[in-house]
């Protein structure tokens, strides 16, 4: 793997994983700062739990949009699973939310719905996309729309995280019937019920996010975990403009269509449901830009006080933050790998000494510096340039040994073609000299 990784600080922690802000420095010593989840290693041991942790990393992979955030490398260590993704400066929506709620303040009806029509636009693209190789569908489904999953940059991007729950085509292990899967409060009626799902599922979530954020109130929430599937089963809907009397009907009848039980009721599409919100906010002249988002974020982060950094000085003191930072410096990519089939069916015992390490040419060579360049490779077909050296494998097995040292000048079992050819132009020389003396 090209890029080393180190952590500078944690930034949350769940019961499945814990995430750190970190900086990934290549060899040519480019620097940037990236978001690093960690499986934790209680669940390593739990084969399903790893099958779906990569099976995130393998949709992630294939998102390239501004609206979902980006992983970038999968690697393992010691046994645990790390995923290097696209850092997010700024707050997720659950957090925008609840700070606002403390001081007692709704977001503007604008910013609600520019917010949450950049997360259709993110879906709407994971829906859609198609495996890059086999040009097959992926039938992506996000299922777990909600508000930690959002986040909003500084700079007013929005951007829809973790696609861990992901059901796509192309999982390697299948959901069992009647498991149900997501948060609870943001689970469609049909996901509820352990039934298969579909894009409307995540249009259904959506429309939660959204009357949350019109009404400054949980939609479904009861008293126990059980209670709330069946709220959610239920799909009875309470009206926004008795909350919010700033709301008009128009959006209501919007926000109701994405939130209908059935699902052929719906918004059909991400897209539809998108272009509806644009129409309303143009139809309004309601003027909302990414930079009235970042002005929103900036100034709740500024009120609501930056949260404390851990340094790196201090996390050498926690035994267990020197151990995470000693297994990111073994971090072993798993990406365009011999082992796909095996990381595939989410095996633990992937062994890190399977995978090409590239450092190590340097050294066969006798290059001791990152700047050294390779000596030039001749095999008979003419000299070749030290700055086009043949890095292929059957040029590297011509010149190395079986143990992988390189051949040394009169270590060849075979004629020495230079050798030989000298020997003859002395002799032909001789029989000239001899012919001249007659």
């Amino acid at each position: 793997m090209g890029d080393r990784y180190t952590i500078t600080e944690r930034l949350d922690q769940g019961g499945m994983a814990e995430v750190f802000r970190g900086v990934a420095e290549s060899i040519q010593g480019f620097k940037k700062s990236v978001a690093i989840k960690r499986i934790l290693p209680s669940l390593t041991e739990d084969k399903r739990f790893v099958t779906m942790f990569l099976d995130e990393a393998k949709l992630s992979m294939y998102l390239q949009h501004a609206n979902c955030v980006q992983v970038f490398d999968i690697g393992m260590a010691d046994g645990t699973y790390f995923l290097v993704m696209e850092y997010v400066n700024g707050v997720n929506l659950k957090r925008l939310m609840e700070r606002m709620k403390t001081r007692r303040r709704r977001m503007s009806i604008g910013h609600a719905i520019y917010i949450m029509l950049e997360t259709c636009k993110g879906l709407n693209y994971a829906h859609n996309l198609e495996n890059p190789e086999t040009m097959e569908p992926l039938n992506i489904v996000h299922r777990d729309i909600s508000p930690p999953n959002i986040l909003l940059s500084r700079n007013g991007e929005v951007k829809v995280v973790d696609f861990g729950l992901a059901k796509a085509s192309s999982q390697v292990e299948d959901t069992d019937p009647g498991v149900v899967k997501g948060k609870f409060s943001y689970l469609s009626p049909e996901a509820a019920s352990g039934l298969p799902v579909d894009a409307r599922a995540d249009i259904f979530s959506v429309g939660v996010v959204l009357w949350e954020l019109l009404t400054g109130k949980r939609l479904f929430v009861g008293e126990s975990d059980y209670q709330t599937v069946m709220m959610v089963r239920e799909a009875r809907i309470p009206s926004i403009r008795a909350i919010n009397s700033d709301v008009e009907p128009e959006l209501e009848d919007l926000v109701r269509k994405s939130l209908a039980r059935d699902p052929n009721q719906r918004f059909q599409t991400a897209a539809d449901f998108g272009d509806a919100l644009a129409h309303y906010l143009f139809s309004r002249r309601m003027k909302v830009t990414a930079l009235d988002i970042a002005k929103v974020v900036r100034d709740e982060q500024k009120k609501g006080g930056k949260k404390a950094k851990v340094a790196t000085s201090q996390q050498s003191n926690s035994l267990i933050d020197a151990l995470i930072t000693e297994e990111m410096q073994k971090l072993t990519s798993l990406l365009n790998s011999p082992t796909e089939k095996r990381l595939a069916e989410g095996s633990k015992q992937l062994d890190p000494s399977s995978f090409i390490d590239t450092s190590a040419w340097a050294s066969d060579f006798g290059m001791e510096s990152q700047d050294a360049s390779p000596p030039p490779l001749n095999f008979g077909d003419g000299p070749k340039a030290a700055s086009e050296p043949d890095t292929s494998f059957e040029s590297l097995h011509q010149i190395l040994e079986p143990d992988g040292n390189e051949a040394k000048s009169g270590d060849s079992t075979g004629p020495n073609v230079p050798l030989i050819a000298g020997i003859g132009v002395v002799v032909l020389g001789l029989i000239v000299a001899a012919v001249a003396l007659l």
